[in-house]
């Protein structure tokens, strides 16, 4: 703790919403010292010395984030309750002025299964009990109930729509543990129940649980019977598009709502995973699907629209537009030659690119996805010029790719003749047809036959590309082409 009363530590300087996240811990630790008898007396008077310190900082301080609002108002909100003081409260009721940042569906805006389940959620509920305010509860509630639905197979949380760094990652469900549990007991939500469940199915792995537990008494009551899974069930997320299918058999996810397409770059807090599916059959799962062209290194992908045209079907597009600048007009030239430097949305130059005219050029893509109880079926049409594309489908590890020719480095080719990917009794068949448009390119091709990340990340030596066991089909477009992906599971 520095003299300013804030931490050091981390890449954010004098961050009080860093400090947050201390002065929390250091809250929950003075309520359970000054409650364990005098043997902790000088612990105590120590916690109290540094949350004084801190009070200061906090109250005038600002943030960076959506979820950063939350995590200081519930430390302001901790200090109250240790160390009553008016003017704590009034600056909570100055962020919570604002309105808590959650959409129709149920997601917060930075769709963070990390940020929802470490720091809003437990944020927002402590604010519900310092405050008494049962509103915050309930937008709780209704997040836990939007993440109900996104929860898969292998005990994780869907990630690939998140706006913050766990859009690349793995999550998993445990974190959620306390908040289900809670509002299981407390609302008698036996759905809730059920995903409490699940979350401690491989056992509790954070000792905060512990400390949660000494201030929550409520945690310990008895659960409340779980539901059952509903199965076939389906839900689709317009404010992300986001859709999942699940059965028995299969786990399927499509996904068409990066920010990229709008934003036009790739950037911190906006959603920009290529991968538009997923499908999980057991312990064989296809963990990304990803469609590259090579149209001016504008790089995957990535759905500017998704529409949903009947029971479990969708409609992905994304039109693509560059330009080719023709000479300024004679009232826009400059003897000297020196032009505004300006990004054109592709690149930036010296260049006054909006004093030109412009000669443009489009590529669209559009992916129909048809959601079933084994799996689902794919339709691809590449349209505009004549340029190479490759879909690219990585499996987890743990299985080998059958009826592909391998290209080495962990890839393969896909042409006409049918894919299995098997682990154990668990399958996924893959089949793919050309409609319309010259046949896929074979395995000689490894030119067309890459994942291309787009000039992005490439000017600076870097890619988002996936790891595992990749398997590539490709060619020139236009065309047109199905994929059925079919699942076989014993889970």
């Amino acid at each position: 703790q520095s003299g300013t009363g804030l931490f050091g530590g981390g890449d954010n300087v004098q961050s009080p919403p860093d400090s947050a996240f201390t002065v929390n811990d250091v809250c929950d630790a003075h309520v359970l010292a000054a409650g364990a008898g005098p043997e902790l007396h000088e612990v105590t008077a120590a916690l109290a010395e540094i949350a004084d310190a801190a009070t200061g900082p906090l109250l005038t301080g600002g943030v960076h984030t959506p979820n950063h609002r939350w995590e200081l108002s519930a430390a302001l909100a901790r200090l109250h309750r240790s160390f009553p003081d008016a003017r704590l409260l009034a600056r909570v009721e100055e962020w919570l002025g604002e309105g808590v940042d959650i959409d129709a569906e149920g997601l917060y805006s930075e769709r963070s299964a990390v940020y929802a389940s470490i720091v809003t959620n437990p944020s927002l509920l402590l604010l519900a009990d310092v405050l008494d305010r049962a509103d915050l509860r309930d937008v709780v509630e209704r997040n836990l109930a939007a993440t109900l639905d996104l929860i898969r197979p292998d005990g994780t949380v869907e990630t690939v729509h998140s706006r913050r760094q766990d859009q690349k990652l793995s999550f998993p469900l445990w974190p959620y543990l306390p908040h289900y549990r809670l509002l299981a007991i407390r609302t008698g939500r036996g759905d809730f129940a059920r995903a409490a469940r699940l979350a401690a199915a491989d056992g509790i792995d954070d000792p905060d649980l512990l400390a949660q537990t000494l201030l929550t008494p409520d945690l310990c009551r008895h659960l409340p019977a779980p539901d059952a899974e509903e199965l076939p069930r389906a839900r689709y997320l317009p404010t992300a598009r986001l859709a999942a299918h699940v059965s028995a058999t299969a786990h399927t996810v499509v996904y068409g709502g990066s920010d990229v397409p709008e934003h036009r770059r790739i950037r911190s807090g906006l959603a920009c995973n290529p991968t538009f599916l997923r499908l999980f059959a057991g312990a064989a799962v296809l963990d990304a699907v990803r469609l590259s062209r090579v149209f001016f290194d504008l790089g995957p992908f990535r759905a500017a629209d998704m529409e949903q045209f009947g029971d479990n079907r969708y409609r992905l597009t994304q039109t693509l537009t560059t330009a080719y600048y023709q000479p300024l007009p004679k009232d826009r030239r400059r003897d000297d030659g020196a032009y505004r430097l300006l990004d054109e949305g592709r690149f930036s130059a010296a260049m006054a690119f909006p004093d030109r005219p412009q000669d443009e050029v489009s590529h669209t893509t559009r992916v129909e996805v048809d959601l079933r109880e084994d799996g689902c079926d794919l339709r691809i049409d590449i349209s505009g010029p004549s340029v190479p594309w490759a879909l690219e489908l990585t499996f987890r590890p743990g299985g080998e790719p059958q009826g592909a020719v391998p290209l080495g480095d962990g890839s393969w080719c896909l042409t006409t003749e049918p894919l299995t990917y098997r682990v154990g009794d668990d399958e996924i068949r893959v089949e793919a047809a050309v409609e319309t448009g010259e046949p896929l390119a074979g395995p000689d091709r490894t030119d067309v036959l890459r994942y291309d990340p787009g000039q992005d990340y490439t000017v600076v030596g870097g890619t988002d590309a996936t790891t595992g066991n990749r398997v590539y089909l490709g060619g020139h477009g236009p065309q047109a082409l199905t994929l059925t992906l079919r699942a076989t599971s014993q889970a």
